[in-house]
């Protein structure tokens, strides 16, 4: 059968390059004559693959059918369906286990993961610990308010209990720092915002890293010390604004010892960059 007309020759697994049309609407807004990729199928197998995990179809902990199964559902080959799963396991949506019983298994998306490349592109980019402070405060202190609002009593209890645990380790620094951590997540948590969860999330994988480098540095020095107490003291009333509904106090709470936090990590000179914390 002759090809298309405006279509280039074909190219292995599906692959080819179009002249686009030249429409002027959403199908049709490239140029005359530029070239349009179509996917390849390995790239359309994981696409359909990725969907049914995302939208739930697929349980995280559950193994994908046999790859022969698989392989007759797409109608493609097997090294057709490795590619789609190589692309799936470099996305963290699958796990690959090799050997007799081996096989795929979905793995359900992660915050870690988006961090993790967020964290590649801030470091590429010279990004300063002062730049992430200030998104941090745009983040959290909000959500402060937020939690403030819509706090539930199982929520005020989650807070509460965080405390004191936290309260538990004041006197040792690393695990302290760890417990305070949490606490600063839980807010974010419980604001009820998942896009707020993630963003944080995001910025948190990063400023985590900045807050062991320090303690590392000054774990119990005098410093140390009243600067956790500090910061206990606003976590301890954070949670009184909270369980008496006072949202704007409660805010202004948050950035002002989101403030204090950062200025107390950014004396060391020595963490400037993005690039200083992740090596």
């Amino acid at each position: 059968m002759a090809a298309e007309a405006g279509a280039s020759p074909a190219k292995p697994d599906g692959e080819q390059t179009i002249a686009a049309g030249s429409g002027t609407g959403p199908a049709g807004s490239a140029r005359l004559g530029q070239r349009v990729r179509v996917p390849k199928m390995a790239e359309l197998v994981a696409a359909q693959l990725r969907r049914k995990i995302v939208r739930g179809e697929l349980a995280g902990g559950e193994a994908l059918p046999a790859e022969t199964t698989l392989m007759e559902e797409f109608s493609v080959s097997r090294p057709t369906l490795r590619e789609a799963f190589r692309v799936l396991e470099s996305e963290a949506l699958i796990s690959i286990r090799r050997g007799a019983r081996g096989g795929a298994r979905v793995q359900v998306p992660r915050g870690e993961v988006a961090a993790r490349y967020a964290g590649l592109v801030l470091e590429h980019r010279g990004t300063t610990l002062q730049d992430l402070y200030e998104a941090r405060h745009l983040i959290e202190a909000p959500c402060a308010g937020l939690l403030a609002r819509c706090a539930t009593d199982d929520d005020i209890a989650r807070l509460n209990e965080a405390v004191r645990d936290a309260e538990r380790l004041i006197d040792d620094p690393p695990a302290f720092i760890r417990a305070h951590m949490q606490f600063h997540a839980l807010v974010v948590d419980l604001s009820g915002n998942e896009t707020m969860r993630v963003l944080n999330g995001m910025v948190r994988h990063i400023i985590d890293q900045a807050n062991w480098s320090h303690v590392d540095l000054d774990a119990g020095s005098p410093e140390n010390l009243v600067a956790n107490r500090k910061g206990f003291r606003a976590h301890v009333r954070l949670v009184e604004l909270v369980s008496a509904r006072q949202p704007e106090d409660a805010e202004e709470l948050w950035r002002f010892h989101l403030q204090e936090a950062g200025k107390y990590l950014l004396n060391n000179k020595s963490m400037t960059t993005v690039l200083d914390l992740l090596g």
